[in-house]
């Protein structure tokens, strides 16, 4: 015999959980299966263990998708300060740690642990360990029929929120993308997304040996530019603004670093020749970039004299070099670092108000199997919530 639930949710991750506890407060029978032995093991590990679980200044604008109007209708039923509320009911101490990223002053472990505990209030029943063998559809009342590890489920209502391919440590698979096509749904090209970057032959060999320099940095790529720190890493770059800027770039795109962030370089070069003219370049770029890459911009792209030796051509020539050095990346790193997976299950096939698919009714989409994929710093897990709200308000 098969047990019956109005809604069955696979995968316990953050969506997952949003999904299962508000359709639960609304009196619904929620299964949340999960097939790691544990739920919201990528909460555990985001944010360095502090989770960045949202972002006051989430918008639209914030997430990259095929139609970008999809995400709006669940962002704004949910919103950052609905979640905050959540958390601040818990006594959940958090910190705002920039731009408007949220993080818990203490552990991430606290909102797993939080989810946890609303999904038990609201009557819904976690089974870890357990996968999904088989998976059959009609259009009677149960709807669907699930063979899973720990028996036979019915369900109306089929939740997915098995994530996407970023960490396959974690327990990632494609789940979610092979049941969508099964079921005719058309899956956008995947890659991974906030991703390091990564060099090869003569760009990697002059900067390999500088590994463990950071700098700020303007990257821009295809008419989008993120300001904030690059890492320079063994095998390429990487901090906030390399993992940004990856979501833009594919390989062969021109990618550019402004390599003095809020200067005008040759107004900055002529003041520095008046002022210090006997100092040489290198010693003057490495006070106000980081010293080892700023000798080394000097020995590789730009010819080292002091200041005072520079005429007005060469300086508009360094200008130019330094507000759009051309960094020449090979390829990323690929899901095994990726936070997230761009790409997913086309949003033109599921409901942007119910996140249901257009296809099957009673087959719902939330969280990263969606083409919705946000920046780095706290707007994935306010997609999650979003998207698993409007779901859960649904089912």
């Amino acid at each position: 015999m098969a047990e019956v639930y109005d809604a069955v949710i696979v995968g316990g991750g953050a969506a997952g959980m949003m999904c299962a506890l508000t359709a639960g407060r609304r009196g619904r029978r929620v299964l949340l299966i999960e097939h790691a032995n544990k739920v919201g093991k990528k909460i555990l590990m985001s944010g360095g263990g502090r989770c960045n679980f949202t972002n006051t200044g989430t918008t639209p604008g914030n997430y990259l998708s095929a139609n970008p109007h999809f995400c709006k209708s669940a962002l704004a039923r949910y919103t950052p300060w609905d979640f905050i509320a959540m958390v601040e009911r818990h006594r959940i101490a958090y910190h705002e740690k920039e731009l408007g990223q949220l993080f818990c002053d203490e552990s991430s472990k606290l909102i797993v642990k939080m989810l946890v505990d609303e999904c038990a209030a609201a009557g819904v029943r976690i089974e870890t360990g357990c996968s999904i063998e088989r998976i059959a559809h009609d259009e009677g009342d149960s709807g669907f029929r699930l063979h899973s590890t720990r028996g036979n489920i019915a369900t109306t209502s089929l939740v997915i929120a098995s994530g996407g391919l970023s960490i396959p440590s974690m327990g990632a698979s494609g789940f979610g993308y092979e049941l969508a096509r099964r079921y005719g749904h058309n899956v956008l090209p995947l890659r991974a997304g906030l991703v390091p970057l990564t060099l090869s032959g003569k760009h990697q060999e002059r900067l390999h040996d500088l590994s463990g320099v950071a700098l700020p940095v303007t990257a821009s790529c295809n008419g989008i530019d993120f300001s904030n720190q690059m890492l320079i890493t063994h095998r390429g770059v990487s901090g906030p603004a390399i993992l940004q800027i990856s979501s833009y770039w594919q390989p062969g795109d021109d990618l550019r670093l402004d390599l003095l962030p809020g200067h005008d370089a040759l107004d900055w070069l002529l003041s520095q020749q008046r002022e210090r003219p006997a100092a040489e370049l290198k010693t003057v770029l490495g006070e106000t970039i980081a010293k080892r890459f700023a000798q080394r911009l000097c020995e590789v792209w730009l010819s080292n004299k002091p200041m005072k030796q520079y005429n007005l051509p060469e300086l508009k020539q360094i200008a130019a070099t330094l507000s759009s050095w051309p960094l020449i990346a090979s390829g990323t790193e690929g899901y095994r670092t990726a936070e997230v997976t761009l790409g997913g299950v086309d949003t033109d096939e599921v409901s942007s108000s119910t996140m249901q698919s257009k296809r099957v009714p009673g087959l719902y989409f939330i969280g990263e199997v969606i083409d919705v994929t946000g920046w780095l710093g706290g707007y994935n897990f306010q997609w999650a919530w979003a998207s698993g709200h409007a779901a859960g308000l649904a089912v």
